[in-house]
């Protein structure tokens, strides 16, 4: 059983030697562990440090490419180095390295496809209150859309299996996160979730740059990834509203129509047809996009097999 622990990397030349040297070097039931540092176009020298301080494999992307593909490149990686289990932990060393061992002890008992640190983000002195509250938001949201119940939907701290690694693509260039979250929800993987304790923040998030930003981009990838895993769901929401309106004008019509006093309402007539065919129209694109889905599927059982071939020729 070979483990290798992921650590996406950028610019963090400050903390990446210290975060190195507390990984674990044994883990029962594991019978190899190696180190991945993805140095995400970094313009210090994290690369250089991270060898020096006995990283097993230093990735070195070109350009900065963000969290997310960093995160998909090193799993990527990882798997071509015949990882078993692949664990991910910040280069900053927030979450504590001791607990990487709980992490994984679900996988190697069979009880679950992908383990995450639980930080107890409603309980984290030192999150800002703003921060507690859109974590905890956040964590519900996604909880709905992936259709099982998420303490912590933004841990980094993870771990996952081989088979489920293959399977895994992450499309955004946000967070990688809430995305392969959804994900597993939508594959109906076996998720669990562990509680972990973390080190005092050493910088501020890149990620949270501020309130508005954050809930942009985490918005903008919750719906994506929704909208691309139950399209129909999502359209025939959308299209309640102009039906519903346009049945209440239609009826209202005929009401007044049968009753005598039509005369002059047209215009709602006239809308409420707009609308219907709307509903009508955005329905219909949902079951095309449903139907697109399937072909997706099918993509990504072929994407899934070519992995698993190179992986084995690896």
């Amino acid at each position: 059983m070979k483990l290798i622990i992921q650590i996406p990397c950028f610019n963090e030349a400050e903390f990446i030697e210290k975060t190195l040297k507390d990984l674990p070097l044994q883990i029962p039931g594991i019978d190899q562990i190696e180190t991945l540092v993805i140095d995400d176009g970094s313009q210090d020298h994290t690369a250089e440090i991270s060898r020096q301080a006995g990283a097993d494999h230093v990735l070195t992307i070109p350009h900065h490419v963000g969290l997310a593909q960093a995160y998909a490149i090193g799993l990527d990686t990882a798997l071509r180095n015949g990882a078993d289990i692949i664990v991910n932990t910040d280069a900053d060393n927030q979450y504590l390295a001791s607990g990487i061992e709980a992490l994984v002890q679900p996988i190697l008992a069979g009880q679950a496809e992908l383990v995450i640190g639980d930080r107890g983000v409603a309980s984290l002195k030192h999150f800002p209150p703003a921060k507690r509250w859109l974590q905890k938001v956040g964590s519900k949201v996604v909880s709905k859309a992936a259709g099982f119940f998420i303490p912590d939907a933004t841990s980094g701290f993870r771990a996952i299996t081989r088979d489920l690694a293959l399977h895994t693509n992450v499309l955004s260039s946000y967070s990688y996160t809430l995305e392969t979250l959804i994900q597993a929800g939508f594959k109906r993987a076996r998720v669990a979730f562990i509680p972990v304790e973390t080190n005092p923040d050493t910088r501020p998030s890149r990620l949270m740059k501020n309130v508005p930003n954050y809930l942009l981009f985490s918005t903008a990838t919750i719906m994506r990834a929704f909208t691309m895993y139950r399209p129909l769901r999502v359209f025939t929401i959308i299209s309640l509203f102009p039906t519903l309106t346009g049945l209440a004008l239609g009826i209202r019509f005929l009401v007044y129509y049968f009753s005598g006093s039509g005369a002059g309402l047209i215009q709602s007539l006239i809308l409420a047809a707009i609308l219907l065919i709307t509903g009508l129209q955005i329905f219909l694109i949902g079951i095309v996009a449903d139907l697109i889905s399937f072909n997706r599927k099918l993509l990504e059982e072929a994407v899934y097999r070519l992995r698993l071939d190179d992986t084995k020729q690896e």
